[in-house]
């Protein structure tokens, strides 16, 4: 397994009360060592206690035991500092930037170079919204496109199915890589990494609460707009579509509309997937056209896409000059 002493260390500091993605983010530049990381949680931390430099690499070598046991479940892990740790896209607030990242497969597909699109949606599509998707994310692997999304039954699932065809994708996890999450869908997490693409998550451990597992799958939903140049929505309830439509038999879906307002929130562009003529009665379109009705939004048609498209295009041409490549 591949990791850094620099990724260990914060992995470290994290398991110490009261520090957070942001603390880290403001405090941690480079690869600091031990004697600088114990000073600085001592004087710029509330710690209940002084803080060892004994203490933490006790700490350090527990969970460095922990992470060692995932074994083949996982190639490695990066951290904040290390040289091809990936970097989010969009305009992020220090909390909810990643710091460290756990990964099965091809971690270049996180590169601020590579193209990629989140493809979210229902637990539970219909036959032809689910039909509908397929075109979609095979218009979007032939235009050399990675497709990322959250290995959810339904629209997740058959995002990934449909790259694997003709392109490449990634796979983001609300638990860790020797406990895949769904596990009905562990098979699909396999044959992504066999097929070059990724899997990534934040953790190491599995939860302890059900409380715990739903801030995980907020926070993959997070990533999801995080590591993406653009976020599609095939189809998804709204908030209100229960008391809508009387619906009283089945759970929502979220994990959807939180991925869209992270995108809102990061300046991440979004379109839907919605066709007035079909989908205006349809309450699996309830936030598609919620969306809609606040003009921040695109609908997809094959020339929005293309545009979009090329607009990702552009960015990254100019991003590589920028940086003097050429």
């Amino acid at each position: 397994m591949n990791y850094s002493d620099n990724a260990l260390n914060i992995i470290t500091l994290k398991s110490y009360k009261g520090i957070g993605n942001a603390w880290i983010v403001k405090n941690i530049v480079g690869k600091k060592n031990v004697d600088d990381i114990v000073n600085l949680l001592n004087s710029k931390s509330k710690q209940s206690f002084v803080v060892t430099i004994e203490h933490f690499e006790t700490e350090k070598n527990k969970i460095q035991n922990k992470i060692d046991a995932l074994g083949d479940f996982c190639d490695g892990f990066i951290a904040l500092g290390d040289l091809h740790f990936p970097k989010y896209r969009g305009n992020v607030k220090e909390s909810e930037q990643p710091v460290y990242l756990f990964y099965k497969g091809n971690l270049s597909l996180l590169d601020d170079e590579n193209k990629n699109i989140t493809v979210i949606g229902l637990l539970n599509p219909s036959t032809e919204i689910e039909e509908r998707e397929k075109k979609l994310v095979s218009e979007i692997t032939k235009r050399e496109i990675t497709i990322v999304s959250g290995l959810a039954f339904g629209c997740d699932s058959i995002a990934h199915r449909q790259a694997l065809i003709g392109g490449n994708t990634v796979a983001i996890l609300p638990s860790p890589l020797n406990n895949i999450l769904p596990a009905k869908n562990r098979e699909l997490a396999y044959e992504i990494v066999d097929n070059g693409g990724l899997l990534i998550t934040e953790y190491y451990e599995i939860h302890q609460s059900a409380m715990e597992l739903n801030t995980r799958y907020k926070d993959r939903d997070r990533l999801q707009a995080l590591f993406s140049d653009a976020v599609i929505l095939v189809a998804s309830y709204a908030k209100n579509s229960a008391t809508i439509w009387n619906i009283t038999n089945q759970k929502l879906d979220s994990g959807a509309r939180l991925a869209m307002e992270f995108a809102e929130n990061y300046q991440i562009p979004r379109a839907i997937m919605y066709n007035h003529d079909v989908d205006y009665q349809d309450p699996m379109f309830d936030l598609n056209r919620e969306l809609l009705a606040s003009n921040s939004v695109s609908i997809l048609t094959p020339k929005v896409l293309d545009n979009l498209v090329s607009e990702i295009y552009h960015k990254k041409t100019h991003a590589i000059h920028q940086t003097g490549l050429f």
